[in-house]
């Protein structure tokens, strides 16, 4: 697959930041997490850091590599998928992280703190798997 080493790289290193901060951050209680505004903006921030720079990654190599047009953000993750460089376990989470993200940026009011809160801990293993299968399309 056909891929810029560059912007894969800070792209990646992005991911991988704002990931690793969302890891800190499920390592709270709930009441420690919902109680501190700094730390829930704090993951709402990097939950669409990580969410974009994946979006990002799977535009670059659509485009570079003549895959179809994505219809919108969810389905960047599906024409990777239809093309078999991911599986459908991570494709089927990524869609769902990616809609997450449209709520996290459009309808914020909307997303509860316990909503975030299980986001941290039971999706984070979905961007781990994306970062996972990534790695097998390109040198990381």
């Amino acid at each position: 697959m056909k891929y810029d080493p560059l912007k894969v790289t800070r792209l990646v290193a992005s991911f991988k930041q704002a990931l690793g901060r969302l890891k800190q951050l499920a390592k709270l209680s709930f009441d420690e997490f919902s109680s501190d505004p700094d730390r829930l903006g704090s993951a709402k921030y990097h939950f669409i850091v990580a969410i974009e720079a994946a979006i990002d990654l799977c535009n670059h190599l659509i485009a570079l590599n003549d895959l179809r047009v994505p219809e919108d953000y969810s389905d960047t993750f599906r024409v990777l998928g239809d093309a078999a460089v991911f599986p459908p376990p991570p494709v089927d989470a990524l869609v769902q992280m990616a809609k997450f993200r449209n709520r996290l940026v459009h309808i914020y009011w909307d997303v509860s703190n316990r909503a975030l809160y299980d986001m941290l801990q039971d999706d984070l293993g979905d961007l781990d798997a994306f970062l996972v299968s990534l790695g097998k399309v390109v040198d990381e």
